[in-house]
This record gives C-alpha cells, sequence and structure tokens, in this order.
C-alpha cells in the first residue's frame, strides 16, 4: 500500500525567513508586511456576523467576525456589558466550552453538565438544562434545525430544544457491542466498542452532527461519528485505527489497532462545496511505547478529508509517523482561501505540537509548500519510522530546547527535540505534550491574510513506561512560557510573534475582527485585545478566572459585542484559577472587572503539603519517600517516584542547615542539586553518607537527584 501520498518525492524547504518580533512588526512601514491580497472566502463556508453560528465561526473554524464597530481606535472604551456566574460562583471544575450565538442568544454549556440559554443583552439566563452528573469536557454545542445538540460525561449525545431547552432524543454511544466482537477485554477498556468518551465540540452541516472521542491514553479506539439530525441514528462511522479490510490496516503490527487510539477529540472543519469533513486524529497507544504497535499507525496523527454523508476516507495526510512523543497534533484544522503566486488555492491549515503548519491542498491533500520525508534518530526497540515530513516554511516555534530560556530542560535528563528518542531513561523532549500550539484553536484574518496561533514553551519527559517506569510529562520545578505568533499562511513562514510569561496552547483561542483586533485570553485570567499587525496589546480585561476558550463576536440592534468564557484549566498549569464566569463586553460597558485571582505559577510546582524543618529533624533523606502516616522517612529505597525526597517538600527559617542523608540501607548512589540557582551541589552521595549546607538567603530552591532526575523536591526557606 503507498502509505505516504505526496511525500516520496521531496521538495525542498523554502529559506528560512527571520522572524519578526512585536517590537519590530510595530515599526515596520504600513501594510507591505501583511498578508494581501486575501481573496474573497468561498460563501459556502458561511460567515460569523450578527451571529457566531458554531464553534469556530464558520465551517472553516476561521474564528473571524467582520464586525468593525470595535475598532483599533476605540476598543480602550470596551467595558463589562453584563457578566454572570452560571455555576453560583463555583471554582471546582474548569470550562472549556466556546460560545454560540443565534438571534441574541448565546448557547453555552459547563463541565457541570449543565446547558444555558443566556440572552445576550442582558445576561439573563432563559433556560438550564442537566445532562447528568457524569463530568467530561464540554467545548461547545451546535445549534441549527431548532435544536441544541450536545454531549454528555454518560457518552450520551442529547438534542435539546432550542428554545425551552426541554430534551428532544438522546442517544446512547459507546456501548459494549458498539465495536462489534473483536476479542478484545471489555471489561478493562482495552478494546474498541467500549472505552474512551464523547469529546469536542458538536458540529452540525446539512442534517448531520458531527461528533467525535477521546481516551487514547487509556487504549480507547478512536473514532468520529454522523448522527441524522432528527433522530440521533447514527449515519456512518469513521474508525481511528482501520479494521481488516479497511484501508491503513496493514500499517499497525498485529492486533495493535484494537487498542490503538487515533481519538479524534476536537471538532472538525466542514467544506460544503467539496463535500468533506477534515478530522484530526490524536496519537497511537501506548502513547510513548511504539515497541508492540510497529508501522506507521494510521490515522494516528493525521488529519483525514472524510465524505460527509457516506464517511468514506477521501484522502489523508499523517504528520508523525509512528508517534512516540505524543505529537498528536489535534487542532481544529482552518480552512481558507489565499492567493499564492497568482493562483487562488482551497487550503487546509493543519498542525500544532510538532511547531509546523502543513498547509495542504483541501481538494487532494497535496502539500501547498512541498513537503520533504527526513531522516531522523532510530531506535530499534521502539520500532521507529525512518523519515517523517518536514514541510517547506519554517517552523512557528522552534522545535528544540533552548538552553538560556523557558525551554531549558531540568538538569540531569537526557535532553533532545523534535523526533529525538528514548528509552529506558526518562528524557525531556520539547516541543512535549503541552509545547508548540497544542490545541491552540488558530483564527484566519481576512484584513491581515495571517494565521494567527497561540503557543506554549513546556518540556516534557517520557519513557517506555515498562518496568514501573512513570513518564514526568511536565517534570517538576520546570519553566512554563508561551506566545502568540503571526504566519503568513502563503509561504508558510513567521511574520511576528510575542512571547511572553504564559502558555497559550490549550483552549486559548483566538478571535480575529475586521475591526483589525485579535483577542485571546489568559491562563492569569487577564483578556486582551490586541493590534492584528503586530500584536500590540490595546486594552486587557481581568475576567477572574483563567480563559482557555475562544473569544466570540456577535451583534444586536446593530451594537457590536464581544464575549467569553472564562473558567480555567487544567493544564499546562495545574493551578490556573477556576470559575464559571461567562463576560460580555460592548463600548461604553459599565460593569467592572473581575477581582484578580492568584495567577498560576510560572514553575510546575511541588504540590505536596509541607513539612516543618523541625518534623524532618531538619533532614533531607534521598531515595525515599515521606510517609504522612507515621511522619517519617518511609523504609525502603524507590528510585522511579518524583517525590523520593523525604520529606519532598521542607519549610525553614534563614539559617538553617539541612543535612541530606543517603542512608545506609539504600543500594545505589543519590545526591541533591539545586536547580536553576546553582544555590547547593552535594554531589553523589553513597549509602551511609551524608551532606550539609546551610540556607542564609529566604526563597524556594528546587533541587533534583542527580543519578535519578524525576525525583525533585523543594526547599522554601523564610
Amino acid at each position: 500500500m503507498e502509505r505516504r501520498n505526496f511525500l516520496l518525492t521531496a521538495a525542498g524547504s523554502a529559506t528560512a525567513l527571520p522572524a519578526l518580533t512585536a517590537t519590530q512588526a510595530a515599526a515596520a512601514p504600513g501594510g507591505d508586511k501583511l498578508a494581501l491580497p486575501v481573496p474573497g472566502q468561498s460563501a459556502a463556508l458561511g460567515t460569523a456576523g450578527r451571529n457566531w453560528p458554531k464553534v469556530g465561526g464558520d465551517y472553516g473554524n476561521q474564528n473571524y467576525s467582520p464586525l468593525a464597530r470595535i475598532t483599533q481606535r476605540n476598543v480602550d472604551r470596551l467595558g463589562g456589558a453584563w457578566h454572570t456566574n452560571l455555576e453560583g460562583g463555583s471554582t471546582s471544575a474548569y470550562q472549556q466550552c466556546t460560545i454560540v450565538v443565534q438571534d441574541g442568544v448565546l448557547y453555552v454549556e459547563t463541565t457541570q453538565q449543565n446547558v444555558f440559554a443566556v440572552d445576550g443583552r442582558t445576561g439573563k439566563v432563559l433556560w438550564k438544562t442537566g445532562l447528568g452528573s457524569e463530568t467530561t469536557n464540554m467545548r461547545g454545542v451546535a445549534v441549527a434545525e431548532g435544536k441544541v445538540f450536545t454531549i454528555s460525561g454518560a457518552n450520551i449525545v442529547f438534542a435539546l430544544d432550542q428554545r425551552t431547552g426541554a430534551v428532544v432524543w438522546q442517544k446512547q454511544l459507546i456501548i459494549p457491542d458498539n465495536g462489534g466482537d473483536d476479542g478484545c477485554d471489555n471489561d478493562s477498556g482495552q478494546c474498541g466498542g467500549n472505552s474512551g468518551g464523547l469529546a469536542g465540540a458538536v458540529v452540525h452541516h446539512d442534517g448531520l452532527v458531527y461528533i467525535g472521542t477521546e481516551g487514547s491514553t487509556a487504549g480507547a479506539r478512536g473514532r468520529g461519528y454522523a448522527l441524522d439530525a432528527k433522530t440521533g441514528d447514527v449515519v456512518w462511522t469513521f474508525w481511528g485505527p482501520p479494521g481488516p479490510g479497511e484501508f491503513g490496516h496493514d500499517t499497525w503490527e498485529g492486533d495493535s489497532w484494537k487498542t490503538g487510539g487515533a481519538v479524534p477529540w476536537i471538532h472538525p472543519a466542514v467544506d460544503p462545496e467539496l463535500g468533506l469533513v477534515y478530522w484530526t486524529f490524536g496519537n497511537p497507544y501506548p502513547r510513548t511505547d511504539g515497541s508492540s504497535r510497529g508501522g506507521d499507525n494510521l490515522f494516528a496523527n493525521s488529519i483525514v478529508a472524510i465524505d460527509a454523508k457516506t464517511g468514506k476516507r477521501r484522502w489523508h495526510f499523517q504528520s508523525v509517523h509512528h508517534d512516540i512523543w505524543d505529537a498528536d497534533n489535534v487542532m481544529a484544522p482552518v480552512l481558507a482561501d489565499l492567493l499564492i503566486d497568482g493562483r487562488k488555492r482551497k487550503v487546509v491549515v493543519y498542525g500544532s505540537k510538532t511547531c509546523y503548519f502543513y498547509i495542504l491542498d483541501r481538494r487532494t491533500g497535496e502539500p501547498v509548500h512541498g513537503m520533504e520525508e527526513r531522516k531522523v534518530p532510530q531506535h530499534a526497540l521502539q520500532k521507529t519510522s525512518p523519515t517523517q515530513p518536514f514541510p517547506g516554511g519554517e517552523p512557528f516555534v522552534e522545535p528544540y530546547p533552548r538552553f538560556d530560556k523557558t525551554t531549558k530542560p531540568v538538569p540531569f535528563y537526557p535532553a533532545g527535540g523534535l523526533y529525538d528518542v528514548f528509552w529506558d531513561r526518562a528524557t525531556i523532549l520539547f516541543p512535549g505534550a503541552g509545547g508548540g500550539a497544542d490545541w491552540g484553536f488558530p483564527t484566519f484574518s481576512h484584513k491581515t491574510g495571517y494565521v494567527y496561533v497561540g503557543y506554549g514553551l513546556v518540556n516534557s519527559s517520557y519513557s517506555n513506561t515498562r518496568g514501573g517506569r512513570v513518564n514526568t510529562a511536565r517534570p517538576l520545578g520546570e519553566l512554563f512560557g508561551g506566545g502568540l505568533v503571526a504566519v503568513d499562511p502563503r509561504t508558510n513562514t513567521v511574520a511576528w510573534r510575542k512571547e511572553g510569561d504564559w502558555s497559550l496552547a490549550h483552549g486559548n483561542g483566538i478571535l480575529s475582527t475586521a475591526g483589525r483586533l485579535i483577542v485571546q485570553g489568559r491562563p492569569d485570567g487577564v483578556l486582551e485585545a490586541m493590534d492584528d499587525a503586530s500584536g500590540r496589546t490595546l486594552w486587557s480585561w481581568q475576567c477572574g478566572a483563567g480563559v482557555n476558550t475562544i473569544p466570540v463576536s456577535y451583534e444586536i440592534d446593530g451594537e457590536q459585542y464581544i464575549a467569553v468564557l472564562a473558567g480555567g484549566n487544567g493544564l499546562p498549569f495545574p493551578d490556573i484559577p477556576r470559575g464559571d464566569h461567562l463576560w460580555a463586553f460592548k463600548l461604553g460597558g459599565k460593569v467592572e472587572q473581575a477581582p484578580a485571582p492568584t495567577p498560576p505559577s510560572r514553575r510546575n510546582q511541588i504540590r505536596a503539603a509541607a513539612v516543618t524543618g523541625e518534623t524532618a529533624k531538619n533532614t533531607v533523606t534521598l531515595g525515599r519517600v515521606w510517609s504522612t502516616q507515621t511522619g517519617a522517612p518511609g523504609t525502603t529505597e524507590n528510585t522511579v517516584a518524583q517525590n523520593a525526597m523525604a520529606p519532598q517538600h521542607i519549610a525553614i527559617p534563614v539559617g538553617t542547615t539541612v543535612t541530606f542523608s543517603n542512608p545506609a540501607g539504600n543500594q545505589l548512589a543519590h545526591g541533591a542539586v539545586a536547580f536553576f540557582d546553582a544555590e547547593f551541589d552535594t554531589g553523589l552521595l553513597m549509602p551511609g553518607q551524608s551532606a550539609t549546607y546551610t540556607f542564609t538567603k529566604a526563597g524556594e530552591y528546587f533541587y533534583n537527584d542527580p543519578a535519578f532526575p524525576q525525583s525533585t523536591g523543594k526547599i522554601v526557606v523564610k
């Protein structure tokens, strides 16, 4: 089977262009730096405007509004039109839902499994419908045919009456016989048909409702569903890992396809003219161990163009063959029409975690800027692919760690970049599980021609997880960062970037408008409106919780609003402030900002409760785990845990001398070395040896074991 269409004939990469900083872009003259002209977009993709008819704004997920009453010149007058706490002010759950607006009514749902219709002028809740108690990520409804379509944590698809919220029909999906008699173990969930859950925003088009799934980390066999919007009946199912007799089945070794992952957990795009649904499928299972699933593992790490009515594959492109890096590239694809070398091209922009955009002809899947299959590092036990595809143009983020910025690896780990290999030793890699653009929800601006996306600078550490090894997807003590980047899709090169303190790659979607604004929220609760030509901040607002959703715009009686749900998230910062804040803004709005919550830490914090120096006898016992039951170090050596420093978190006053001890009962050498401040270094201590250090300055000191670097501790000196 020809498994890599268009790739075996390599095309040379375009020469990398130097990226403008936000400051440089702001100083550049006029419009010559913009990706102009932008041709008229396909009318069939629809458009936002008075309404925001679906998550993504239109069928192409452009997240663009043609409304232009709020502009760069008057955005400083933007204020709160109204504010509503959907769940009574609860901070127990994060929120990932993007708003849909029809005829002045906002439709929004919460992780708590409630769907709301809200008056877009006043914020008054018109109706509320509960879907049950089993929670899941709720990323947005579809509104069509007089119904509101959504999913629930119990894997039920609901159609609600748009006027009242009453249940019109409901359909249970992912049931035991859903995958057929394939010989898997249904009880453990390690089989196709009875594992995973429903996921992603719901999309409706031409009488069908498209529903995705999640669960690749548990061995779910991914699939995308098309349901009849009138009845809920399943019209077709597209399986991420193909079954026997299906195209791509031979890219899975043995029966590995049965638990192969490849879940479509973000909503697709639709091209009504071509009759195609563009769906992105996630990483294979096991996530970081390729030894049991030889082959390219289609359709993992792929975008698939699927016939909208029949569910048949028209074409596919796999951005990562035989993934072992969690580089799933699941991002809602963006459809756009571009002028490239004087020729109008219908393209789909796809990609994320690898730090590259893959820009493809949406009729055929052919790479618009060429594609080169390059040799990459190999590992026989991991059964790595000999090559990986690199698109023409340049990455929008450097896909390798840097030792002079946020991506510097925690010391003593082996470290590498895109496609470096690993096996039994936990290895820090960048982009990593939260790096690149992850699921950042880009926007395509009709005014600048740029594609904008938020990105994260977040290292990950992987081993193959066998023999009790643990992946430290975000090593303790590491730094977080990120930014916003504008890419010219005509050349797939960076126009400018705006780097900052926060990762902006986990639901931090971007709205672009005809008023020449781009709007994006941050994990610290701040919503920003920026100049679309440079990224310069023109207005900001504290929403009271992290903004990990896409801002939207709508119009009522000629007045433009911008709205967003601010509820926080759990990744990549585990302490992103959570809430239930539904905001709408307008020029001259009088509602004040929310009080600023405690922002997330810019380091991956150790969250074990502090033990006083007095309790620990001012001693840290290396290679042991602290017992909260006995209030003392454990009695057995541990070389795989992240908390094999006893205690892992110790609080002491200035002037305290701490003893680091490798007890005689251990078998191996251990140590304690501070990072990134080089405050202390015990060197390697053999069993029975110890070292001391006196802390004379207040601060927070992270350190790890040079022999087993995943074991990390923290000393807080006050």
